[in-house]
């Protein structure tokens, strides 16, 4: 016959065993639940990343298509076509915008892409912020090139129509 502490012994161990139960179920849940976070951080992160790496090579874009606009411009002014010059020019400041909204788009992105690291803490997201991070230079960079270009188209049109 068991004494009366005994049984509040065993009382207390299937409590402690119910306890321990309890534990790990919730350690398991919460366990679930960040590995499908963490997969969800780390498809943004690499999704992010290709939206940076697309927006700088939208900027490079559009400052090849300011770069043909220029060289236009310059040969509707020798041909003296001021239409087509003021075209041209216009063209390369529209090119231009469209390569500063992809700088931004770019930065943006790489801003996403360090959230994700700060968050996941892993070296292929610290890896794709330092990409982003490129991407957003080169992307600053083509802009940059885009808005000096349309500025000479600019000026090849004012001194054309002077």
């Amino acid at each position: 016959m068991m004494t009366d502490s005994e049984k509040i012994i065993y009382a207390k161990l299937a409590e402690l065993e119910r306890e321990m139960h309890s534990l790990r179920e919730g350690y398991l849940l919460v366990n679930r639940r960040y590995a499908t976070t963490l997969g969800t951080m780390k498809d943004l992160t690499s999704k992010t990343l290709d939206a940076a790496n697309r927006a700088a090579e939208a900027a490079e874009k559009a400052a090849r298509a300011c770069e043909a606009a220029v060289a236009a411009a310059r040969t509707a002014a020798l041909a003296h076509v001021i239409d087509a010059t003021q075209a041209a020019a216009e063209c390369a400041g529209l090119a231009a915008m469209a390569a500063a909204d992809a700088a931004a788009a770019a930065s943006a992105a790489a801003a996403a892409v360090a959230s994700a690291v700060a968050v996941q803490a892993e070296a292929n997201s610290a890896q794709a912020s330092a990409e982003a991070a490129s991407a957003t230079s080169r992307a600053t960079s083509a802009a940059a090139t885009a808005v000096r270009m349309a500025n000479d188209a600019a000026d090849i049109a004012r001194k054309f129509k002077d």
